[in-house]
């Protein structure tokens, strides 16, 4: 199963984001789903707050049958190169690239773009 959805840049977006994946509940596990809706919500606000354009759009590609769930989040911004954080941990924001290197199986920028990736899949199962 695939969803696409492109949501206005707006701060509703990230809640249209979570909303998306509600359909895929019987194509991935629970876990995975909530996963996703935590990552959207991320990298969706980033997008919303520095990207351009009148929509952020986001791919959800749960079509592999095994329970695995890709995440695609598309905007018109003019591209970055994903860096470590670096602010203290008292230091609200920042955190979601930090969260998608932690929680997901694979993940990635396309060079020069403001489209990034992540795949998931059972957080039982060892990476």
């Amino acid at each position: 199963m695939v969803r696409a959805l492109d949501i206005p840049r707006d701060p509703r977006a990230p809640a249209q984001a979570r909303h998306l994946v509600d359909a895929l509940v019987p194509h991935v596990p629970e876990p995975v789903a909530h996963q996703a809706r935590l990552l959207l919500s991320e990298l969706v606000t980033n997008a919303v707050r520095h990207g351009r354009g009148p929509a952020v759009r986001v791919l959800l590609d749960a079509s592999a049958g095994d329970g695995t769930l890709r995440c695609e989040i598309v905007d018109e911004g003019d591209g970055f190169v994903p860096t470590a954080r670096t602010r203290p941990a008292t230091e609200p924001g920042g955190w979601g690239l930090h969260l998608v290197e932690a929680l997901s199986r694979r993940w990635g920028v396309r060079e020069g773009s403001t489209h990034v990736w992540f795949e998931l899949g059972d957080p039982d199962e060892a990476r």
